[in-house]
């Protein structure tokens, strides 16, 4: 049987202790590591049963057999979480809940006295929600009583039902946020005597959006300068003129923080009042919004910019394959014959829509020539999305990969959330700005000794990697595009990047290569923009309109004393980047669901794959053919044991010194899947080849 190996020949150490250290849980299905104030240190299995992700403990520190630094769980101070998901069972007079989770070690017990699970209707094999009375100790199990029956384990939404529970997400909005948001209503005539808002319907701008979005925050608009410049305008709807600071609705997304896109259904950070109607910048309507003017010369680098609140209106919404079909089209000097309407409706305000995005689409290519020169690393990343039918079930996993017509969106918005992040932080005006560190050498090493590995670099290459340079981590992912080293090479270097967070002051963006950046194109979707549209608005009136005229929309704006923006920003930054963590995971679990769901009729189906991470766990492997990832467990990887080299992220047979190693081709089948906690089981079939011999 494939595992890993303990002991390896090796006496224990003896444990130095000491005591008193506090931080935050973090756990994997693997393990975990908990988060101090001295550093991140790897958590034994002691105490493990007794904590869930996300608590704040006591540890103790002691040297592991290899010399590095451990952490002990001696007590919980404070609880994460007091809900969990699982399936029931019973065990004698007790009902037991399974946790969902895999991170969470132990069951929990539903007491004879407690007649949840009846009142329910509960039987055995339901999944439930349960509200945890009292967590595991040392000395005592876990008890829970029974809040609802969520379904049987094979209705088609129980597993995002399961996913919201995990992560405590909630469909619908409070009453009091929908009666206030009902209230609201656009008035052009009164917007428009806002001397700082300017009218500007009559210019032509577009959206561009995925196939089914339902809310449409940003616009385009796009000329050319006599000298061969560009003067390009990103129209962003303007959430703050309706939602003032404090009201229900403020209160309620400062709460959520972010829109959730799960795989069949969107929980929205405003009310649809809101995000769908008034401020969904929808073709042939009058909308309020904040636009950034930035002009452009001929290389694509920025000469000057300047924003202000607005009135527009969209002429076109096109999706992203709409998009780059007209990119693609080889003829963009007219409409042709049996044109689509989008095209016609342009061609009816005078502009050649296929010209206008081959214009924009040239653009986005000039501005990322631009920030890869200082410095900037793109990753190509891929994203499954399941199509669903009716019924919620999935037909087709499509991998979502950047296209002419996202690039050329993207590159806009980027440029779009640098002018205004520079135009705050030449004062160092507070806001939520958005900051990615530098990442660690450490991480840097490790990715960087895996790439050589697999031979997709050199010793020279993996050490100027490991030290930082970003022109060698850049090359790395210009070389291995389009090669079979390209999604591997973009995991590694990904994971060893920190995670961008939400910050009172600027701090720099280390991946965008920009001295300041924030988000200020989704306010709809995302607080930390809608706190960034204030702010700017209130700036702008200072210096626009006077101290005076600033004062009297600061409330409406930012508010008063104790509870204003300024009292509570730090918070609100960290509040944010919580729940930014939390909404991803949400989405990825989702994902997880309906890919677990697409291959439950496939079991015993041979498909190719290539290895993609390696830990605790098993071999993780991409499929080719959809890229879902599915986990090959440690005991079903072969029938030797198996020692984990973590620093190469590699197996190694202790009989035949077989190895297997991040990047591997291999040929997987389908083993089983679990739809409810979204796994995916494989087991391999054959190792045909390595990658690094696939490069030569």
């Amino acid at each position: 049987m494939g595992r890993k190996r303990h002991g390896g020949g090796r006496r224990p150490t003896r444990s130095q202790r000491r005591p008193g250290l506090t931080g935050t849980v973090r756990l994997t299905d693997a393990g975990g590591v908990v988060e101090t104030a001295e550093g991140q240190f790897r958590l034994t299995s002691r105490g493990v049963r007794e904590v869930m992700n996300g608590d704040t403990a006591v540890v103790s520190l002691h040297r592991g057999p290899h010399g590095e630094r451990r952490a002990v769980i001696e007590n919980v101070v404070e609880r994460a979480q007091n809900a969990l998901v699982g399936t029931y069972g019973v065990a004698g007079p007790l009902g037991v809940v399974h946790p969902l989770d895999t991170r969470i070690k132990a069951d929990f017990f539903v007491l004879p006295r407690d007649t949840s699970a009846a009142d329910a209707g509960v039987e055995v094999g339901d999944v439930v929600q349960a509200r945890i009375v009292s967590h595991p100790t040392r000395y005592e199990s876990g008890v829970v009583t029974i809040e609802r029956r969520l379904g049987t384990s094979d209705a088609p939404d129980v597993g995002i039902r399961c996913v919201m529970a995990r992560f405590d997400l909630e469909d619908g909005y409070p009453a009091g946020a929908l009666e206030e948001a009902d209230g609201l209503a656009i008035d052009i005539a009164e917007a428009l005597r806002d001397p700082l808002r300017r009218d500007i319907r009559e210019r032509f701008a577009l959206t561009i959006d995925p196939v089914d979005a339902r809310d449409f925050d940003d616009a385009l608009s796009l000329s050319s300068e006599p000298d061969g410049g560009w003067r390009l305008g990103v129209h962003i709807a303007d959430v703050s003129h309706y939602v003032a600071w404090g009201s229900s609705i403020d209160l309620e997304a400062r709460r959520r923080g972010t829109s959730v896109y799960l795989a069949d259904r969107v929980l929205p950070m405003l009310p649809e009042r809101l995000s769908c109607d008034l401020c969904s910048l929808r073709p042939g309507e009058d909308r309020l919004a904040f636009t950034v003017d930035m002009r452009l010369d001929r290389r694509g680098c920025l000469r000057d910019y300047r924003m202000y609140p607005s009135v527009m209106r969209s002429r076109v919404r096109l999706s992203y394959d709409e998009a780059d079909a007209l990119i693609a089209c080889d003829d963009g000097t007219s409409a042709p014959a049996g044109a689509s309407p989008h095209v016609r409706a342009a061609a009816g305000e005078g502009v050649d829509l296929a010209g206008f995005l081959s214009d924009a689409y040239a653009l986005s290519k000039l501005r990322q020539d631009v920030r890869h020169a200082r410095g900037a690393v793109d990753f190509d990343t891929v994203e499954i999305h399941a199509l669903l039918d009716d019924d919620g079930r999935p037909v087709e996993l499509a991998a979502r990969r950047r296209t002419p017509a996202t690039g050329l969106v993207e590159e806009a918005m980027l440029l779009a959330n640098e002018c205004v992040a520079d135009y705050l932080a030449r004062d160092d005006v507070a806001a939520a700005y958005r900051v990615h560190e530098p990442p660690t050498p450490d991480h840097l090493h490790a990715a960087a000794e895996v790439l050589q590995g697999m031979g997709v670099v050199d010793r020279q290459q993996a050490s100027a990697i490991a030290s930082g340079d970003v022109r060698q981590i850049q090359r790395v992912l210009a070389d291995t595009a389009g090669t079979p080293a390209s999604e591997v090479a973009n995991a590694l270097l990904l994971r060893a990047m920190q995670r961008a967070l939400y910050k009172p002051h600027n701090e720099g963006h280390y991946a965008l290569g920009a001295q300041a950046y924030c988000h200020f194109t989704s306010p709809i979707r995302r607080y930390p923009d809608l706190v960034v549209h204030r702010v700017l608005k209130g700036v702008l009136a200072r210096e626009r309109l006077g101290a005076r005229e600033a004062k009297l929309r600061a409330g409406h704006l930012v508010g008063a004393g104790r509870e204003s923006l300024d009292a509570v920003l730090p918070q609100v930054c960290r509040s944010s980047s919580d729940r930014e963590r939390l909404a991803d995971a949400a989405a990825h679990a989702s994902q997880k669901v309906k890919v677990a769901q697409y291959y439950a009729d496939r079991i015993g189906e041979r498909l190719a794959g290539v290895v993609s991470w390696i830990d605790q766990l098993g071999v993780f492997v991409r499929l080719d053919e959809t890229h879902a990832e599915g986990l090959v467990h440690m005991s079903a990887v072969g029938d030797e044991w198996f020692d984990f080299d973590e620093q190469a992220l590699a197996l190694t047979g202790a009989s035949t010194g077989r190895r297997i190693q991040v990047g591997d081709r291999v040929i997987v089948e389908i083993a089983g899947v679990n739809q409810v906690r979204g796994h995916l089981n494989l087991s391999i079939v054959s190792l045909p080849s390595a990658l690094r011999h696939a490069l030569h």
